[in-house]
């Protein structure tokens, strides 16, 4: 076994059995002592992890572990549903509920006027008390009166309170970073990779029900899809939409 594969296997061995989430590494300079290479050969090993998402980088603090990512498929279910699937108990801090115009985008989505009313829902995600999400949710006001709070999955409540059942979405994901006032909320540095999810979601009557844009954190956070040939047997996999 070379040099780069004994620093590989101890710090494999690292991750996997000695230290917990957010512990920190040893530094570069005393594994390149320990296994007598260079701190460039050690840079690429981090590297390497980081890549996996094994670990992450703090400027000027050092190298930690990563905790597990957690992994979603394009499919329609909640992240309350996501998050009890994996043994994780999910959360939600509402931050705003308000009644605000549709405005141009919103109202396209919508099926709206822009001086149609809306009610806007933003909120946090966490899986055990970590935060996952910040969502944004727009949904038209005369479809949901009364509608201050949500506990749960949204859509277990749509459906409870309005008979309101999501049947189909369309959705897209994107890379982007977190600005500071969202890195703020997901307890993540400024800057930080992140995935954007816009979702327009319809209900049993094709209607346009939800407007959403979730930003997921990069670290903890994947997207799985299954992607078949035309003539496969499963028409239509990998075009499901996840919902909140």
């Amino acid at each position: 076994m070379t040099k780069h594969e004994q620093l590989r296997a101890h710090l494999e061995g690292l991750i996997d059995r000695e230290l917990g989430p957010d512990e920190r590494l040893p530094p570069e300079r005393d594994l390149a002592e320990a296994f007598g290479v260079s701190r460039m050969t050690v840079r690429q090993a981090l590297d390497r992890l980081e890549r996996e998402r094994r670990v992450y980088r703090v400027q000027g603090a050092g190298t930690f572990v990563a905790r597990p990512p957690i992994a979603k498929t394009i499919e329609l279910t909640s992240f309350t549903e996501d998050m009890r699937r994996r043994g994780l108990a999910p959360g939600s801090v509402l931050r705003v509920a308000e009644l605000v115009a549709a405005g141009p985008d919103i109202g396209f989505a919508l099926a709206l006027s822009p001086a149609g009313e809306v009610l806007h829902l933003e909120r946090v995600r966490t899986a055990d008390g970590i935060p996952m999400c910040l969502e944004h949710t727009y949904l038209p006001a005369a479809l949901v009166p009364g509608l201050t709070t949500v506990e749960g999955s949204l859509y277990a409540e749509l459906h409870r309170r309005y008979r309101i059942r999501i049947t189909r979405a369309e959705q897209s994901i994107r890379a982007t970073v977190l600005d500071a006032a969202a890195a703020a909320l997901l307890d993540a540095p400024p800057f930080s990779p992140a995935l954007l999810v816009e979702r327009t979601a319809f209900d049993e009557r094709d209607r346009p029900v939800e407007r959403a844009a979730s930003t997921y954190r990069g670290d903890r956070y994947s997207f799985e899809i299954d992607v078949t040939t035309a003539a496969g047997p499963r028409s239509g996999a990998g075009r499901r939409a996840g919902g909140e």
